[in-house]
């Protein structure tokens, strides 16, 4: 079993770096975004540079993500766990070095104790929010300056931790066992409700260390969710 996240979206990309690896969909606002394991791969390796790069981050440090299922936060999370940091979710504010936010719980992060500040409207194309909140900087504009390939400075190893005090380690073997729980196998095309599971493990994890894809949707209209299963091609839905 792979023992990091980092190592596991390394096997994914291997795989095929050119199938999709996540479909989004907001039923809400009509988005809909398709990431390849390559384009993933980008977003990822411009987050951890940005993180390291740009925040001066690396392994020990903290980052609090206050973010709902979207396929950015899935670059935000993959990103920070690539550059060695551990990424806390709450619910209870605590200092960290770093934070990410939307629109949804800026006024929430005043609670949290941190250094630099993130937001992004989570907005179709990965458009940039506008007005932007006092103190925060637009994730969406900063990570484009940062490069596409990432190698980090200090490999991530099972015992650095990775979500909410839990190790890589302990988080790989969790995942693993949630996918064969949820009956996720290999080569699945997964269609994974936001709303019904909004646990990274779940529609992040899971999908990723089975080696499936994974269609995220938001606000799910379920009358179309027939339609919407065939022309993505899904094999299991979480719904």
């Amino acid at each position: 079993m792979t023992e990091t996240i980092p190592a596991a979206l390394a096997a994914a990309v291997r795989r095929d770096p050119t199938t999709p690896l996540l479909t989004w969909y907001d039923d809400a606002s009509g988005d809909r975004t398709e990431l390849s394991g390559a384009t993933m791969d980008n977003w990822v390796a411009k987050t951890a540079n940005l993180l390291v790069d740009g925040a001066g981050l690396g392994s020990g440090d903290t980052a609090a993500v206050l973010l709902p299922p979207h396929w950015q936060t899935a670059a935000v999370l993959l990103g920070a766990w690539a550059a060695g940091l551990e990424v806390c979710t709450g619910p209870a504010p605590q200092p960290a070095d770093i934070l990410f936010a939307w629109p949804g719980t800026v006024q929430a992060a005043d609670a949290w104790k941190t250094g630099d500040r993130y937001v992004t409207g989570l907005l179709p194309l990965a458009m940039p929010l506008r007005p932007l909140p006092p103190g925060f900087a637009d994730y969406t504009v900063e990570v484009r300056g940062y490069g596409d390939r990432f190698v980090a400075y200090q490999p991530v190893t099972g015992e650095d931790v990775a979500l909410d005090g839990t190790d890589h380690g302990t988080i790989s073997g969790t995942a693993a066992a949630r996918a064969q729980e949820l009956g996720i196998g290999p080569a699945a095309r997964v269609l994974v409700d936001a709303g019904t599971h909004p646990d990274p493990v779940d529609w992040l994890l899971a999908p990723l260390y089975a080696g499936a894809s994974i269609v995220l949707c938001a606000n799910l209209d379920r009358t179309t969710l027939e339609k919407r299963a065939a022309a993505e091609n899904v094999t299991l839905t979480l719904a």
